[in-house]
């Protein structure tokens, strides 16, 4: 296993094979969509789960052309249950569509909702990302053990990401499905209020304890020293908050401010999520007891 030194290093070298069904692991397969961006990666993996009956996990965006290539795989097979690791859309929002034409149960964390309450005039930055209406038929808990394809299936709450975000291992073997919480190619975003970088850090810390070595993201490839690399991302996030705490001493007392001075030079689309990484940090920080931050009508002013 890494220890919290290790330097951490992101893998791009994934060909996800858009819309083709690739075999992951025994009894998993996966069909990658055509939804490639700045935070998607090459497109959202949606996971298939068994022989000759299925369960279906993350089935993606609401795209006539995913939904093509995953009939395909699906091939006539009984698909018993559709999982999702966490309700943004480019993880769900076919799965209401794919529900009633399946004839499968849905069932996933609880209904989306945010990791803390939003502060007066506070606006959430992924709004329009997150599926809000969506039902679970069954709601999943940390700890629980069921059947999903033939395949015996443990859950994980790995919370941070977003409040209702679940990890889910094949039990028997090494493989956890481990969504947007921990991904080889970048470190996930964890957009306040929607997210939590307290609960990020206990989720890393509960995924590394579990029995569970590959990771299989929901975005790129597989993971194969999953523990080491949770480790790496730990120390690569408590890195950033030291960044943020030097950068504060140093005199920057706006999230603007911090941003500009830990990521120079990056795009506009990046320095959105740059923003949101920072002001997830420093609320962190807040809870830890580092810094202090007023939130005044014209704007947030960080204090040590």
């Amino acid at each position: 296993m890494a220890t919290p030194s290790q330097a951490l290093s992101f893998n791009s070298d994934f060909n996800p094979q858009t819309g083709t069904l690739v075999a992951v692991a025994p009894r998993l397969a996966r069909v990658t969509a055509p939804n490639a961006g700045p935070y998607t990666f090459t497109g959202t993996n949606s996971f298939l789960i068994g022989t000759d009956r299925l369960a279906l996990v993350d089935p993606g965006p609401d795209d006539d052309d995913h939904l093509d290539a995953l009939r395909r795989a699906i091939n006539g097979r009984r698909v018993e249950v559709i999982l999702l690791t966490h309700t943004h859309r480019d993880h769900s929002a076919a799965a209401a569509r794919l529900r009633t034409e399946l004839g499968a149960q849905l069932w996933f964390g609880g209904q989306h909702r945010l990791s803390r309450p939003r502060r007066r005039l506070e606006i959430n930055p992924i709004h329009t990302a997150c599926d809000w209406d969506l039902v679970p038929d069954r709601v999943l808990k940390h700890g629980e053990r069921f059947d999903a394809g033939g395949v015996a299936m443990d859950v994980i709450a790995t919370p941070g990401h977003c409040a209702n975000h679940l990890a889910f291992g094949l039990f028997g073997t090494p493989v956890l499905l481990t969504g947007d919480h921990i991904m080889g190619w970048n470190s996930t975003l964890i957009s306040v209020p929607d997210g939590s970088m307290v609960d990020y850090f206990a989720s890393l810390d509960r995924v590394r304890d579990s029995a569970y070595t590959v990771y299989a993201p929901a975005h790129g490839g597989l993971i194969a020293d999953g523990p080491g690399y949770a480790a790496a991302l730990k120390a690569h996030r408590q890195q950033r908050n030291s960044q943020i705490l030097e950068a504060v001493v140093g005199g920057a007392r706006s999230v603007n401010a911090i941003t500009a001075h830990i990521y120079p030079g990056v795009s506009l689309a990046i320095r959105a999520a740059a923003r949101m990484t920072v002001l997830a940090h420093l609320e962190y920080l807040q809870a830890m007891g580092a810094v202090r931050l007023n939130r005044r009508p014209w704007g947030l002013r960080v204090q040590i």
